[in-house]
């Protein structure tokens, strides 16, 4: 489909920029979205599907005293179509929502192709437009867009890297060994929505001795540059290979990813001394990933350790992890909490690109930026959402953070403005609470001011 002329053009198909395109579309704008797949790869996707899910298939808890099920909380009041394709492609997985990948990428892409106010260009954006525009382009932005970004913003791009999980066979697990149990039994299914691999002390200690001592992927040159002279915030904290966090002590897997906690060996009764749990991957249910797993190991290095996994012995990797560099831009110089470029009033970011980290994270800004963008081509004015929401507080941060120690951010109870009349001795899940119930509230007396009156009105029934 050619569309005539277009509104708005939307440089970017993954999360972020899938929804940026929804929400203008639906707000009648003729959007033109350029993807870059197939024809040009990023080394990290695997098909030209729209919002492809690289690393983790889970978008997080789903709980509503949680940071992430808040944010999902306010996406279904602000009417996320990626949310409600992944709510339809949902797995179990306890209290998270896990999606099987290729059947929401697949629902996605359709619900975009479909639209009658979308047209899809299937080629590398190298400039930024002159006319309107959102940039999602995403961690993985081409060079040639990433030059012409600095270009435009004077700044040079920031960069951190990240690292993709191995998944597994669910017929090669030994489930001899390994058993299906959520935390504190809290998976709708009776056995539990997670395989958990028991070790004993002596067997983390020989899985950790030979993770440090694995060969690992050698770093390309321009990125040993960067490394070179970069402090230990190089690797995004939320999603560290394993192997770095075992050097940080020989402890610190058992305290991180393979913690054993609300968790007990049917075998013996007893909490094991850590444990790995696999998440179910896909729909059939024969994929399985091995949660918080990131590594940038030597693929037959990951062979050979990660077969040291209890249950894991004989393990058929269908994926091996990887690790990618990511690039962010100095939003906090660039950006204003209504996603726009500082300098010119009809150019939105959106998405990982501006420093918002995290599934849930990327389709909010894009489902933020959408919706401003066409409020701003309707002569409305754009929205900054109120700082005590979750994306409201995202998007505070990411546009006034101190750029000394500006990282990717997800969405955290601690970047909300502090709550008053606590009662100083609430407990963590009590706070947590209260702040959920405050951003509901607060958004919900956002939405009927006279500031939004039309931010969930459809011009077009898609």
């Amino acid at each position: 489909m050619s569309l005539p002329n277009s509104d708005l053009t939307l440089i970017g198909g993954g999360l972020a920029g899938s929804e940026a395109a929804w929400q203008a579309a639906q707000r009648g704008l003729r959007v033109r979205l350029f993807e870059m797949r197939p024809e040009v790869s990023t080394g990290a996707h695997a098909t030209a599907d729209f919002a492809e899910l690289v690393c983790s298939n889970s978008l997080g808890s789903n709980l509503p005293d949680r940071a992430s099920g808040l944010l999902k909380n306010e996406l279904r009041r602000l009417g996320s179509m990626l949310l409600d394709c992944a709510e339809a492609a949902a797995l179990p997985a306890g209290g998270a929502l896990a999606v099987d990948r290729e059947f929401f990428a697949r629902l996605v892409t359709e619900r975009i192709t479909e639209h009658p106010l979308i047209e899809i260009v299937r080629r590398e954006a190298t400039q930024i437009p002159a006319t309107p525009a959102v940039i999602a382009s995403g961690p993985l932005t081409s060079p040639a867009l990433s030059q012409a970004i600095a270009d435009l913003s004077g700044e040079a791009h920031l960069s951190f890297f990240d690292a993709i999980s191995p998944i597994v066979a669910y017929d090669s697990i030994n489930m001899q060994v390994a058993f299906r149990a959520s935390r504190y039994e809290k998976g709708e299914q009776e056995e539990g929505d997670y395989i958990n691999c028991p070790f004993t002390k002596d067997e983390y200690e020989t899985f950790v001795t030979a993770l440090l001592e694995a060969e690992r992927i050698e770093l390309r040159a321009f990125e040993v540059a960067i490394k070179s002279g970069v402090k230990a915030g190089h690797f995004f904290e939320g999603c560290l290979p394993v192997e770095i966090i075992a050097e940080r002590g020989r402890d610190s897997l058992a305290f991180g990813p393979m913690r054993p906690v609300g968790l007990r060996d049917p075998r013996t009764g007893r909490r094991p001394y850590a444990v790995v749990q696999l998440r179910q991957d896909n729909l059939a249910g024969n994929l399985y990933n091995i949660v918080g797993f990131q590594t940038n190991l030597k693929f037959p290095e990951q062979r050979r350790v990660l077969r040291l996994i209890p249950g894991l012995e004989n393990a058929e990797f269908v994926r091996y992890g990887q690790m990618h560099r990511n690039t962010f831009i100095a939003a906090p110089r660039l950006l204003r909490p209504t996603l726009q470029f500082h300098a010119r009033d009809d150019l939105f970011f959106a998405g990982q690109i501006t420093g918002v980290e995290g599934y849930m994270g990327n389709i909010a800004t894009g489902l933020l930026a959408g919706v401003n963008a066409a409020r701003l081509l309707h002569g409305q004015p754009p929205l900054v959402l109120p700082e005590t929401t979750m994306l409201g507080a995202l998007c505070h941060y990411v546009t006034h953070a101190d750029m000394k120690d500006f990282q990717p951010m997800k969405a955290n109870f601690g970047i909300l403005p502090p709550l008053e009349d606590l009662p100083r001795k609430s407990g963590k899940r009590e706070r947590a609470r209260a702040y959920a119930d405050r951003a509901l509230v607060d958004l919900e007396r956002f939405l009927a001011g006279e500031g939004a009156p039309h931010l969930n009105a459809a011009a077009h029934p898609g």
